[in-house]
């Protein structure tokens, strides 16, 4: 069907019942449609917002399938225009419409459920840092000659220890580390917990899926925060959770809500000291009712605990895990935004009656973390580096942030409202009249790295917005970013 704003799709049939993916069905569907040239080149396609409003689906849908198809080039889009069928369709992908043509299967045939959840891309930017990357600390600021003197010194050791560290090492991770975790968490985070409670894994997505293979069947109701974290979202599913999108309002995860579309979920998955990606922190109230409906439900609670050391006005809040009195929640911490994201090191802090499985969990996916990088860890915090370096992290993001609310008081005035955030590397620069999609592509092209808020949605629709990360650039540059983002914007609006 035609509209004046192009084709908006509503002759295409999704099936919510299917096992394949509703953008997976809209992909088929428009691919088709061009290879068979019922779309034709140069033919404009409606607005996201358009068709995913005439198909009562959400919006992400919809941008997922046309990503999709316009990195294959089925699609182009044109600044400022729209969305077009592509002018010149790949010649091997016109072979496609010859219905007679034998097509080799795909191997393995039909993938999984978990493979079908598995998100569309993953960006980087290869090392090139960009205003405003959410979730990358200072790594400008991170003490290399100190980290190198650390590595070279387990790399010098000789004879039995050297032969042990080449080795596999325990499942559950190096012990003098696994008490340095538990020594940290108990003192800044409130964690209570022993050594023999630490689990560590190769980052926090990894200590996720970890437990997702330990806690979750398939089918099993599963409370998700709305927004939330995508890779957590594609995790749980891929897992066999069916998830429950619960609202997120000022005070984390809304309880009364999550009990009205489902009392007795089988999990519960919070960011709740810094909420990602809104960054509202969880009073002790609400921890105390996730508590409690864990109890009565019967349901285990993982705390994702990203970066909960970055707080700017206040001391951390405690874990909820430190309220826990009934073994109910696992806690997830991660060394990425502390220290730098490729050491991939993370770690678990279980319930005892936990220990046994989830190690067994754990040695299942790459039987454990290196053990010189362990190693080095736990010197560094051993030796009272770790904590120097948060001190210094801590009030070079107060910096940073300052920076970026006084440059977005200068050039993002009209365009968006940028509000200060309790914790962490990003806040939420609040669109005016701007489509949050649109303005993230306009910001891509003009180098800049803003999420849009819609990204992190599955079925809400909330307010337009930009996820903005200050952590990983200088002041200086925070200023030309924002100027740059400002232009974008600008070009948005014309």
């Amino acid at each position: 069907m035609k509209e004046a704003g192009g084709y908006t799709l509503g002759a295409v049939s999704l099936d919510a019942r299917s096992a394949v993916p509703l953008h997976q069905q809209l992909y088929e569907s428009v691919r088709s449609a061009i290879l068979a040239r019922q779309l034709r080149a140069g033919t404009r396609v409606a607005s996201t917002r358009s068709i995913a409003q005439d198909l009562g689906v959400s919006r992400n849908t919809v941008l997922t399938a046309f990503d999709q198809l316009t990195a294959e080039g089925y699609l182009e889009g044109k600044t400022g225009s729209g969305t077009y069928v592509a002018g010149a369709i790949p010649d091997d992908l016109l072979s496609v419409r010859n219905r007679n043509a034998v097509r080799p299967a795909p191997a393995g045939g039909r993938i999984s459920r978990r493979g079908a959840a598995l998100p569309p891309k993953i960006t980087t930017t290869e090392g090139r840092r960009r205003p405003f990357e959410p979730g990358l600390p200072a790594l400008d600021l991170f003490p290399v000659r100190l980290w190198g003197r650390l590595v070279a010194r387990q790399w010098s050791k000789q004879g039995a220890a050297m032969i042990e560290s080449l080795a596999y090492g325990e499942p559950a991770g190096l012990r003098r580390l696994r008490e340095a975790v538990a020594r940290y968490v108990g003192a800044a985070r409130g964690v209570r917990c022993d050594p023999g409670q630490v689990i560590i894994t190769n980052g926090l997505q990894h200590g996720l899926e970890v437990a997702a293979r330990v806690l979750i069947d398939p089918g099993d109701l599963v409370w998700f925060e709305e927004p939330g974290f995508p890779a957590a979202r594609a995790t749980l599913a891929g897992a066999g959770a069916r998830l429950v999108y619960v609202p997120v309002d000022r005070d984390g995860i809304d309880v009364a809500q999550g009990i009205a579309k489902c009392a007795t979920p089988r999990l519960i998955y919070v960011t709740p000291s810094h909420q990602f990606p809104l960054g509202v922190t969880m009073p002790v109230t609400r921890r105390l009712q996730l508590l409690e409906l864990a109890r009565c439900a019967d349901a285990w609670i993982v705390e994702d605990d990203y970066d909960s050391e970055y707080r700017h006005a206040t001391r951390p809040v405690p874990a909820i895990q430190g309220l826990d009195t009934r073994g109910r929640v696992i806690y997830l911490g991660t060394f990425s935004k502390v220290l730098f994201p490729a050491l991939r090191l993370g770690y678990l802090v279980v319930p005892p009656a936990l220990v046994e499985t989830f190690t067994r969990s754990r040695a299942l996916s790459g039987r454990t973390s290196p053990a010189i990088d362990q190693a080095v860890v736990a010197d560094f915090i051993e030796e009272g580096h770790f904590e120097r370096h948060i001190r210094r992290m801590r009030a070079a993001y107060r910096e940073r942030q300052e920076a970026l609310l006084d440059a977005a008081a200068r050039h993002l005035t009209g365009l968006a409202t940028v509000h200060p955030s309790e914790a962490g590397m990003q806040t939420i620069g609040w669109l005016h009249g701007i489509d949050d999609d649109a303005a993230s592509r306009a910001a891509a092209e003009a180098n800049i790295e803003a999420a849009p808020l819609s990204a992190f949605c599955a079925e809400a629709r909330l307010p337009d917005a930009l996820l903005l990360g200050f952590g990983a650039v200088t002041p200086r540059q925070i200023r030309i970013g924002a100027e740059a983002l400002a232009r974008a914007l600008e070009g948005v609006l014309r």
